[in-house]
């Protein structure tokens, strides 16, 4: 009795799982797909964690995210740390749309792609830092030159098309 009970909870056990991975193929497309929208310069970066310069990190919950599209980012980010000149109520923080002034891409190397950006959104010059890797899971490192440093994790959200949702 207990062999059978032990067979059949491995059995439901292995099925579970066998649905939540990911073949080969169905890996390398959804790699194929975060190199196209880093190419296209066409992305969106959803944020679930972040990590201040001064006290614990914590996960963030809403839509916190980066797109870029084109030369344009739209920075829709928390931000926990020590403002050094800001304007009086805080100012946009992380939170604006504005021209890309500086976009440099490492392309892939290895298994990771290292993207700067530079902005200036009127308040502050911000330069973002983003780590992508082939599986789609990135990095951001954000300066600012009237803030203290903050970095964020997240994944890069492929299925988005950001070119479509703006044409709709």
């Amino acid at each position: 009795m207990r062999t059978i009970l032990f067979f059949a909870s491995a059995l439901l056990l292995a099925t579970g799982c066998g649905t939540l991975a990911q073949t080969p193929e169905e890996k390398r497309a959804e790699e194929k797909l975060v190199r196209q929208r880093l190419d296209e310069r066409a992305y969106v970066i959803d944020i679930d964690y972040m990590i201040p310069q001064r006290g614990a990190g914590k996960f963030v919950g809403g839509a916190y995210s980066i797109t870029v599209d084109g030369d344009v980012i739209n920075s829709h980010l928390p931000y926990s740390g020590v403002a050094y000149n800001v304007p009086y109520g805080g100012g946009k923080v992380l939170t604006f749309k504005d021209d890309i002034d500086e976009y440099t891409d490492s392309g892939f190397q290895g298994n990771s792609r290292v993207i700067v950006l530079k902005t200036d959104n009127d308040e502050d010059i911000i330069v973002y830092t983003i780590t992508v890797y082939a599986d789609g899971k990135a990095s951001v490192h954000v300066r600012c030159r009237n803030r203290e440093a903050i970095n964020y994790r997240g994944v890069l959200n492929a299925d988005k098309d950001v070119r479509k949702e703006e044409t709709e």
